[in-house]
C-alpha cells in the first residue's frame, strides 16, 4: 500500500466537502447533535440523498452516528471540523469583501469616464 501523498489527500477532503448538502449538515451539526428527522426538516433533500451524504460524511470520520431507540442521531466528529467551516466561513468573506472594493473601484472609474 502506497502513501499518498499531502497535497493528494487534500484534495481529497475537499472533494468530500464539495457538495452543499454535506456543508449544510455539518454547518446543522455545529449547532447540536441533530436527529435525522431535524437534518431533513433543515434541509431540502430527499430522504435517500441525505441518507446517502451522511453515509459518506459518517466513513470520512467528520461525523458520528448514534442511536436512541429507532432514531438516529448525529454530531461532527470533533472541533476541527467546526474550525475549517469557521476558517471557510473567514476566507469567503475576506474574497467577497475584496470582491466588492474592486467593485466599487470600477464603478468609480466608469463615473469618471463619462
Amino acid at each position: 500500500m502506497r502513501s499518498v501523498p499531502l497535497y493528494e489527500a487534500k484534495a481529497e477532503l475537499f472533494r468530500l466537502l464539495g457538495h452543499p448538502v454535506r456543508i449544510r449538515v455539518l454547518e446543522l451539526l455545529q449547532e447540536r447533535p441533530m436527529p435525522v428527522r431535524d437534518l431533513l426538516a433543515a434541509i431540502e433533500v430527499e430522504p435517500t440523498g441525505l441518507s446517502q451524504h451522511l453515509a459518506v460524511l459518517r466513513r470520512s470520520g467528520m461525523v458520528t452516528a448514534q442511536r436512541d431507540g429507532s432514531t438516529v442521531v448525529y454530531s461532527l466528529a470533533g472541533g476541527d471540523v467546526a474550525e475549517l467551516l469557521r476558517a471557510a466561513r473567514q476566507l469567503l468573506t475576506q474574497l467577497l469583501t475584496g470582491q466588492h472594493e474592486l467593485l466599487s473601484e470600477l464603478l468609480q472609474a466608469e463615473t469618471k469616464t463619462r
